[in-house]
């Protein structure tokens, strides 16, 4: 029987409930008279040349954001932005990958001592590993040693529940400053996940997380891979802002890696406050970022949640929460 949970190892849970923020509080002092807007869009971009090459050297004019279709003056903008990073590492230990598994924990453990080597102190690595179920070894470190030695001892068992993987990841990194990335080693689908697809990719977008899967497919050929697993990694690395590698293992692994680390350095920080942006039904707003010079290709995510157009119900609530001296009636008034 399919089997999915969360287990943590050697650390303790930070709590997921945020805490209210001065202004809000204020706020609903003064009897919600006061409305604030601090809606600020935070998007990561990368942007490539027709070679492949990382472009690191455009200004704030060579950018457009549109939110809904609508451009989006920006308000704040950085150059190969230095915001600390927060890593997601999760490893896949289901049956499948067990006989590669060495090799891959020895790729990852290059991949911290070159994350760390440079950047910013503050960047911090979090480790997971995912088979029937979800298990947390460090929480966010700066510190390689603990993390090499989780690493070293993790077991490869049946199943492969890696959106449950993904969706406790994204609760853990919405409270986190700066960039947010998941790096997912794995061979493919998911088996025993008690999330779906969707719940986990909606989760990684609230929490403004990129995802990088980095897909060990050793099969040169269709036969016996799961193509459906691999396009739905595909989807969400899209979806994200993130890219997609296929490596054998070995050096091709180390480079995928590299890779990731290239992507991570020369990154842009866009921001900007919505500005007439058309709402719908749907709190999903789809976001398009892209380059003025049409030889140059920008990987952002495709979208982030925010404000929905408020049914009609709603708007009575408001209306009465604003005039609670005016009884608002529930159906049109007979003449």
């Amino acid at each position: 029987m399919a089997r999915s949970g969360w287990k943590e190892s050697g650390t303790a849970m930070l709590p997921w409930l945020k805490a209210a923020s001065a202004t809000l509080a204020l706020a609903a002092a003064l009897g919600a008279q006061i409305k604030v807007n601090t809606n600020l869009v935070r998007v990561l971009a990368g942007v490539k040349n027709a070679s492949g090459e990382s472009v690191g050297s455009l200004n704030k004019e060579d950018f457009e954001v549109l939110d809904n279709g609508v451009p989006q003056q920006i308000a704040v903008f950085e150059r190969q932005t230095s915001q600390p990073l927060s890593v997601a590492m999760m490893v896949d230990a289901s049956g499948s990958t067990a006989k590669d598994l060495k090799y891959e924990v020895d790729s990852v453990v290059r991949f911290f001592k070159a994350l760390f080597a440079e950047g910013n102190p503050k960047d911090a690595v979090a480790l997971y590993s995912f088979n029937y179920q979800v298990t947390l070894h460090n929480f966010f470190t700066h510190n390689q040693a603990p993390l090499e030695h989780s690493l070293r001892s993790i077991q490869g068992e049946a199943g492969t529940s890696m959106y449950d993987a993904i969706f406790f990841a994204s609760r853990h990194l919405e409270d986190r400053d700066g960039r947010k990335v998941m790096v997912i080693v794995t061979d493919g689908g998911d088996t025993t996940s008690v999330k779906d697809f969707q719940t986990a990719l909606d989760s990684a977008q609230l929490a403004g997380a990129s995802i990088y899967p980095v897909l060990v497919v050793p099969i040169t050929n269709d036969a016996g891979r799961n193509l459906g697993g691999e396009h739905a990694l595909a989807t969400m690395a899209l979806g994200t802002g993130g890219r997609v590698f296929q490596p054998t293992l070995g050096p091709a692994l180390d480079t995928a890696f590299g890779d990731i680390i290239k992507d991570l350095r020369t990154q842009y920080l866009l921001a900007y406050y919505p500005k007439n942006v058309p709402l719908t039904k749907n709190r999903f707003h789809r976001l398009l970022v892209r380059a003025r010079r049409p030889d140059l290709r920008v990987t952002a995510r495709n979208g982030y949640y925010g404000d929905a157009e408020k049914q009609e119900s709603q708007l009575r609530q408001d209306q009465a929460a604003e005039n609670p001296g005016i009884a608002l009636p529930n159906k049109p008034l007979k003449r």
